[in-house]
């Protein structure tokens, strides 16, 4: 089966609904024969995938070139990043080809354990097969609020409350500011959440991580103004103490680097055809998948007279509002816009070498203006010229799915395999669980009730045709009655009746079902705050974590 076949065959790809669960995809077994193509798909030069590498020009590089560069430079970028403010000394500096360089990536918040555990097993399987980790901070994504959800109250009566973690933006600043650029404006609001959330946590949570988790994350604030890098440089802190060996390193890092420059200008070169294959492959998903929005996974990319729109975001630092980027050839020259505020150009044709371009680029970075990725080209960058393997999230995994018929149409040969991991740990709250499940069937019982009263009578109240034998008899008769069209409505009027008369005898029974119908519903309310999977990892006890997360890998692939 061709990686079309397979794209444009449904999987459900699906977190798991346990406490404690995991969701591998392939399964653990077969993770190692993955790992192991994928490395001589780069280290076999008679494969012939590193044939379609050294043959393949990107703007007068073979992308077997443009891969050693970038794995070199990305390697020295994670490690300088690391070593700005942990021990990188324990990462080998991976100058073997052969060594395998693991990836995750994620947008740099106060995730749930089930994303997390994807950093687990990345240093896990760096471990095993003796090759590097690498996390890569997604900070070119907008931060869609500065305030996170916090479960407070009792098991009784739960509730949960947005705790800012930060001063809101003004409603004229928007929600489209990324990561890379969002400063933390209110120190004493963020220095102070941690105290905040634990009063609020502690009724339900004995021990919560982030009483000893916060201070580390104030510590970064003292060296960094941004956000994002505080959580993340703490969390990653965090993981080392627990004995991980791993590197990070920003997105914007990555798009320093000069590999990344000429892979950007190789896909503004190419973009008419990017753009047909884009729009093309994301209809065949979309047939596929049975999706109707034209939003999902992603938009179409946009084809506006000359401009066409490319894969990326724009913004300056001066404005620093994520922003469409467009595009439009004019001889040898790139007009890049986002047509609004700013347009600058290129020198770049489809058929010129990208050396010009590149420094260009350069130029542009340090006059402020930020030329980022979005998220298929940062993952296709990621697994076709820096890491051996993938780990994604169970949306990430949806997303590249559509990434890999673009890397088989656009590029001409099948992408390298990813991993999919996803898993659910559910805070350690001690309640009676109530389910969907218990509220159907109490809807049920109420239909039957309202159709067939006859089945709920008490024992022993009487008989006669003004008691419940008599309504029943009635109705019997009129239900064994063959409907005509004569009788129909009087057969109808008939059961109605009956059923009316009988429910007068059983209305203990439907005060009953009431209140448990109403208590069920109050308690599933309460069910999806005390057992939403969905809390920040530093929510929950640190000796749960360390026996979910440290484990995750299994000992035998």
């Amino acid at each position: 089966m061709s990686v079309t076949d397979e794209v444009l065959h449904y999987r459900r790809l699906r977190a798991p609904q346990e406490d404690r669960g995991v969701f591998w995809d392939p399964p653990p077994g077969a993770i190692e024969d993955r790992l192991l193509e994928n490395l001589r798909r780069r280290t076999d030069p008679s494969s012939p995938i590193a044939e379609a590498y050294d043959r393949y020009d990107s703007q007068g590089r073979s992308l077997k070139d443009l891969a050693d560069q970038a794995r070199r430079e990305f390697l020295k970028a994670a490690t300088d990043y690391t070593s700005s403010y942990a021990d990188s000394s324990l990462v080998h500096t991976a100058t073997d080809p052969t060594v395998p360089l693991i990836l995750t990536g994620h947008q740099p918040q106060l995730f749930h354990p089930g994303v997390w555990c994807k950093n687990f097993a990345a240093a896990g399987l760096a471990a095993r097969y003796g090759g590097v980790a690498i996390h890569l901070i997604i900070d070119s994504d907008v931060c869609k609020g500065r305030a996170v959800r916090v479960p407070g109250g009792t098991v009784a009566r739960p509730f949960v409350r947005a705790l800012p973690l930060d001063k809101a933006l003004r409603q004229d600043e928007g929600l489209s500011i990324p990561y890379e650029e969002l400063a933390i404006r209110d120190t004493e609001t963020f220095d102070t959440f941690g105290h905040r959330a634990v009063e609020l946590l502690q009724p339900l949570v004995a021990e919560p991580l982030l009483a000893d988790f916060w201070p580390h994350v104030v510590a970064r604030r003292q060296k960094t103004d941004r956000l994002g890098l505080c959580l993340a440089q703490a969390r990653h802190q965090l993981e080392a103490d627990w004995g991980l060996v791993s590197l990070e390193v920003p997105q914007s890092h990555m798009c320093g680097l000069a590999a990344f420059r000429w892979f950007t200008c190789h896909l503004l070169a190419q973009l008419p055809r990017l753009v047909e294959i884009y729009n093309t492959s994301l209809a065949d998903y979309r047939r596929a998948h049975r999706i109707r929005s034209a939003a999902h996974p992603v938009p179409d990319l946009a084809m506006d007279q000359r401009w066409l729109e490319a894969p990326f975001w724009i913004w300056t630092a001066e404005h620093p509002v994520r922003r469409r980027l467009f595009v439009q050839q004019q001889q040898d020259m790139l007009l890049l816009s986002d047509r609004s505020q700013v347009t600058l150009s290129l020198p770049l044709a489809a058929d010129q070498e990208a050396e010009a371009a590149v420094a260009r680029l350069m130029e542009m970075e340090q006059a402020g203006v930020k030329l980022r990725p979005r998220a298929l080209v940062t993952t296709m960058f990621a697994r076709l010229l820096l890491g051996d393997l993938f780990i994604h999230g169970i949306g990430g995994a949806k997303y590249d799915q559509l990434t890999d018929l673009l890397i088989e149409r656009f590029f001409g040969f099948s992408p390298p395999h990813f991993l999919t991991l996803s898993g659910t740990l559910r805070l350690p709250i001690l309640h009676a669980r109530t389910t969907v499940d218990q509220l159907h069937e109490l809807k049920q019982q109420f239909r039957r009730l309202k159709y067939h009263p006859e089945r709920f009578l008490p024992a022993g109240v009487g008989s006669g045709v003004e008691r419940p034998d008599g309504w029943v008899a009635h109705k019997r008769r009129w239900v064994m009655t063959p409907q005509t069209a004569e009788n129909a409505r009087r057969r109808y009027l008939e059961i109605r009746r009956s059923n009316e008369a009988l429910r007068g005898w059983v209305s203990d029974v439907v005060r009953r079902l009431q209140d448990e119908l109403q208590e069920t519903r109050v308690a599933l309310r309460g069910e999806s705050i005390l057992s939403s999977r969905e809390y920040p990892f530093c929510f929950f006890p640190a000796a749960i974590l360390q026996d979910y997360l440290l484990d995750i890998l299994p000992q035998r692939l």
